[in-house]
């Protein structure tokens, strides 16, 4: 029997008087007027002393680089003035030396892939006020050495170091080749699921560098058109897909004194991943993570600078019957011999301390929930601060504690989720609060006082809902037919009738510990689902088995059957659905984008009995289709796992598509290739199926221009006017 109970209620208290005559929400508010625009507080640099930040400041062609105290927000001094330089053109960004006597700015700068760019750059030393560019045009990943001496950087697929003394360039690799070998960067599969881009690290001296190095002639190559001219051009590059040969990647070591690189002993003839380079707390020894090709056995490996390239120690290993995700929760302890890091082989994700001298460990934090990130270490305190679940898991919220597992303090009691960020030296952090219907509010926190300072408070945003006529939002649990309780929030119209019957619109991600079911603001589609609650359709979303912030066992469920158990979840949370008095069962439709749009797929495809209508924007339709490090991490090979990959790709089960289907894809699309939706297009004219598609020529994965979001959130509105 199916159960629900109600966690709590908003009720949205910033409405005000509700006798007055409040506005309807309309698409022109939402996608064009910038009505509902949010506002982000200013963008800013904690300074060294961790006492103050810095801020660009421009005025017309002229800039200033100022000083302000973080305790009071008032101007300490002028750092630097670009009025004292030939060329004053204002940089697109900015950052410090680790001294903070030298700047390296940048210009001109183009995004590549969702994390790497490339720019011209500049090097500004502050007390000679004199600026060097750096050669070649532009440039990745420039960073100044911890001595000030050297800039590392790629540019052309190799690795350079610019001596800002001698004004000369060494080129680190020659071998750099587009489509065949990377150094210094990372291919296009581990940035976009290792959540990485540059490929080299200096050591805390600035003696070595360490770098990637990326040989990916062997991996097979993809490519898409891009329209708009008389012959319209192809863009190639290498994307492994699942089950295909992966780049072959070297970790190196280069001598800044003898200008030579040593090649650490990796194991790079075996088919696994090095998703994390770091320099340990002994600048003689790097850390390197090694992972095996299914992702089920996790090495920390130490390489010494002298012997590299004959011998690695594996300090620490972990071992899952499922997977173990790469994170960037590793510290290390400054005059000691210990390592801070999670893990979740105890059921949940939980802090620890291990010495790697001693080879001993301590579990720092316990409990039936998982710690979301480390977001800070204080080892003159021995604290750590990091984000956790514990509270709920709709909710991130931060704490402390201290390295002995002592002393755990919640430091944002207060409702709704917090997404913190620490500045340098860790005695202050910004807070960036919010909750499901009210927008963003930044604070900036001193860590271990009440002392706070809101940095922007989005008070005009929250007086413009104020005008308007918006729905009850309720969060709360169900429990399943197959005994699984999920949470789900609820958007219901703003003059709701429980006698009357609705429509229901189900909004689905489901993807593998990422939750839509999250007491934070939603931006663009939360005004969109309130729009739809405004015309009289009842909005819901429901976090399905798989998703995160529940544990292990909660999350790694889906293994070896993506798609499977999160299908069931969310036809019985339908089902659910259909049975409150208040829903029309004949009128339940799902959306989604990306694995969103993959579950919606799978709905209307397999639980077509369900749901009426589906909207699939960037669908994967084939697990064979997207790439091997996502896909193999929950499914492992299709060689090895046929099953797991053809019993839930949607594309198998066009036939049972019976209601209103709606597919979008951008033709530009690098991560989730338009291949998905041709071919689930091709199968389902195959297969006699009605359907309804919309393309987007040129646009990526998020389809993110202002023209295109319009013209899709329109066409999606019409879909669900006209078919639900």
């Amino acid at each position: 029997m199916l159960k629900i109970g109600v966690l709590f209620t908003t009720a949205l208290a910033f409405i005000g008087n509700v006798s007055a005559q409040l506005k309807s929400f309309n698409l022109d508010d939402i996608f064009k007027k910038n009505t509902f625009a949010m506002k982000f507080a200013p963008g800013f640099n904690v300074m060294a002393d961790g006492k103050s930040y810095s801020v660009q400041e421009a005025n017309g062609a002229s800039w200033k680089l100022n000083r302000y105290s973080l305790e009071t927000g008032t101007l300490v001094e002028t750092l630097f003035s670009g009025e004292s330089l030939t060329d004053i053109t204002p940089p697109e960004s900015y950052e410090f030396s680790s001294d903070e006597t030298h700047l390296l700015v940048t210009r001109n700068t183009e995004r590549i892939y969702r994390h790497s760019t490339k720019a011209n750059a500049f090097v500004i030393d502050i007390a000679k006020k004199e600026m060097v560019e750096i050669p070649g045009g532009q440039v990745m990943y420039p960073t100044i050495s911890p001595d000030n001496k050297n800039v590392a950087y790629v540019r052309d697929n190799n690795l350079f170091i610019f001596n800002l003394v001698s004004k000369k360039e060494t080129a680190v690799t020659n071998d750099g080749k587009i489509n065949e070998i990377i150094n210094g960067g990372v291919d296009w599969v581990y940035e976009e699921e290792f959540s990485m881009s540059q490929g080299f690290e200096w050591n805390t001296n600035g003696k070595f560098l360490a770098y990637y190095k990326f040989d990916e002639s062997k991996v097979k190559q993809f490519s898409m058109d891009m329209w708009g001219s008389l012959y319209p051009e192809q863009e190639v590059w290498k994307y492994p897909k699942a089950g295909e040969d992966n780049s072959k990647v070297d970790v190196f070591i280069f001598n800044t004194e003898s200008n030579n690189s040593v090649q650490c002993k990796t194991g790079s003839e075996n088919d696994q991943y090095l998703p994390r380079i770091k320099w340990t707390q002994d600048a003689n020894i790097l850390s390197v993570q090694r992972l095996n090709r299914k992702q089920n056995h996790w090495e920390l490996l130490f390489f010494e600078t002298t012997t590299a390239a004959e011998k690695s120690t594996v300090v620490r290993d972990e071992t899952s019957n499922t997977y173990i995700d790469i994170n960037d929760n590793l510290y290390f302890i400054k005059g000691t011999t210990q390592i801070l890091y999670t893990s979740e082989k105890n059921g949940y994700n939980h802090l620890y301390c291990f010495d790697y001298k001693k080879g001993k460990e301590q579990q720092i934090t316990n409990g039936n929930w998982d710690v979301v990130a480390m977001a800070a270490v204080n080892e003159l305190l021995e604290t750590i601060y990091y984000t956790s679940s514990e509270i709920s898991p709709i909710e991130d919220h931060l704490y402390s504690i201290k390295f002995n597992g002592k002393n755990k303090t919640l430091l944002t009691p207060e409702p709704g989720n917090h997404n913190i960020s620490f500045g340098g030296g860790n005695l202050y952090y910004t807070d960036m609060s919010s909750s499901f219907a009210s927008p963003y509010v930044f604070t900036l926190k001193k860590a271990g006082s009440d002392s706070s300072r809101v940095l922007e408070n989005n008070q005009a945003l929250i007086d413009k809902f104020k005008e308007y006529d918006l729905g009850k939002t309720e969060f709360g649990k169900l429990t399943t037919a197959s005994n699984n309780e999920l949470n789900y929030w609820m958007i219901k119209p703003p003059n709701f009738d429980p006698q009357k019957k609705y429509p229901v619109f189900m909004h689905v991600y489901g993807g593998p510990g990422h939750n839509t079911v999250r007491n934070s603001y939603g931006g663009r589609n939360f005004l969109w689902h309130q729009y739809l609650a405004s015309i009289g359709y009842i909005v819901i979303s429901v976090d399905n088995r798989g998703t995160g912030n529940r544990g292990k066992e909660f999350k790694h469920s889906t293994y070896l059957q993506l798609g499977k158990l999160e299908l069931q979840d969310q036809t019985e949370a339908a089902k659910w659905i259909g049975k409150q008095p208040w829903a029309d069962a004949s009128r339940i439709g799902i959306w989604g984008w990306s694995f969103g749009g993959y579950m919606s797929s799978l709905c209307i495809s397999k639980s077509a009995d369900v749901f009426k209508t589906a909207i699939a924007v960037a669908p994967v339709t084939n697990w064979r289709f997207y790439d091997n490090i996502y896909t193999e991490r929950f499914l492992q090979k299709p060689q090895d796992n046929a099953t797991g990959y053809d019993e839930n790709s949607p594309i198998n089960f066009v036939n049972g598509i019976k209601g209103n289907y709606l597919i979008v894809h951008g033709t530009g699309d690098d991560n989730v290739h338009f291949q998905n939706s041709v071919e689930m297009v091709n199968a389902m004219i195959k297969a006699g199926v009605n359907f309804d598609s919309e393309f987007y020529p040129n646009r990526n994965h998020g389809i993110g221009d202002r023209a295109a979001q319009y013209h899709l959130y329109k066409r999606m509105t019409d879909f669900v006017i006209q078919k639900l």
